[in-house]
């Protein structure tokens, strides 16, 4: 595999993205690293992908019946202190939605072979010995002349009484969602004209080992140039990094998050995809578990705005630490 920076990757992109030869690509959080690789060029050996739109790798049963899982969160008080540099920069008009995230160290005997054909989810990657995705969350699709983005904001545990009603009433919540809806329609709008909301605020079901959760989308969608084949590139770099795992207004918030953050993203909340024939599917790296010398790291995020209480924030990061399957 080759990384390409990124305006190699545009360009490539808007090249292969008429042909009918399915290709899949790859970008970490910071745009500075790429791979573009034809699908029938890839080795599932080095990396391999199970996607609605394209894979590389047949399913392979794997069913460990137990196994060892423990993650070490931040203590509340690290926590805490991340939490108000960013609500620190809410009071003075810096960012109004941020999404804070977490490195946790991992102890678990599953392998990322054993997480990526286990896992029940939309998206699978696994980046041999470096990374393993089981991601939920749609990135944009491109078909018919359309993009649709699916931007996911909201999370309960299936635990709490009435569950979803408690989530749909949450004001948090609804003004977070809001908020990441009206920052996708802006970047859509910057690819794509009658850009409107199909579907606001809809509920899914996520089966964990650590129990049930609810998660809330909109659906986003917009028509594109007659042209869009030939601009797969361009229309994918207007979009990065995604929205809903930034926050509003972008670039600045990006800066935030890093500082409050205090470590390098890498391929975690970037974003990966499939295209053939100008019809696109494609993710966002969320749900990730990585290695860095030899440490295992789970990380996990949420939206903060002015509303947000930091303790429902950080109970929110537990309930993220899970694998999708029982």
């Amino acid at each position: 595999m080759e990384w390409i920076d990124a305006e190699t990757a545009k360009a490539t992109l808007n090249r292969w993205g008429s042909g009918a030869r399915p290709f899949f690509f790859l970008s970490d959080f910071s745009g500075d690293r790429f791979l573009v690789s034809f699908v029938d060029e890839l080795d599932p050996r080095e990396l391999a992908f199970i996607f609605p739109g394209g894979r590389n790798v047949d399913e392979t049963p794997v069913d460990p019946k137990d196994f060892v899982w423990e993650p070490h969160p931040p203590t509340p008080e690290d926590y805490h202190r991340r939490f108000d540099i960013v609500q620190r920069n809410m009071l003075a008009g810096n960012s109004y939605l941020a999404n804070l995230t977490c490195r946790i160290p991992l102890t678990t005997s599953l392998s990322f072979k054993e997480v990526f054909f286990r896992s029940k989810a939309r998206y699978r990657l696994l980046l041999h010995d470096s990374f393993v995705c089981f991601s939920p969350e749609i990135f944009v699709k491109m078909d018919h002349g359309q993009i649709r983005s699916f931007p996911m904001k909201g999370t309960i545990s299936c635990d709490v009484p009435q569950a979803e009603a408690t989530l749909m009433a949450d004001e948090k919540e609804a003004a977070e969602h809001a908020t990441i809806v009206d920052l996708i329609r802006n970047d859509l709008s910057q690819v794509a004209s009658h850009v409107h909301v199909a579907r606001y605020r809809y509920v899914e079901r996520l089966h964990t080992n650590c129990g049930d959760i609810l998660q809330t989308s909109s659906e986003i969608v917009g028509d594109l140039p007659d042209d869009y084949r030939h601009h797969i590139g361009d229309i994918l770099m207007a979009q990065l990094p995604a929205g809903s795992i930034t926050g509003a207004p972008k670039p600045k918030t990006v800066e935030i998050i890093r500082e409050a953050e205090g470590y390098d993203r890498g391929f975690y909340t970037g974003v990966a995809g499939v295209c053939a024939d100008g019809e696109l599917d494609s993710c966002v790296l969320i749900r990730f578990i990585d290695k860095e010398k030899g440490q295992l790291y789970f990380k996990a995020g949420g939206g903060i705005t002015a509303k947000s209480d930091w303790k429902k924030e950080y109970q929110e990061i537990i309930e993220k630490t899970y694998v999708p399957f029982r």
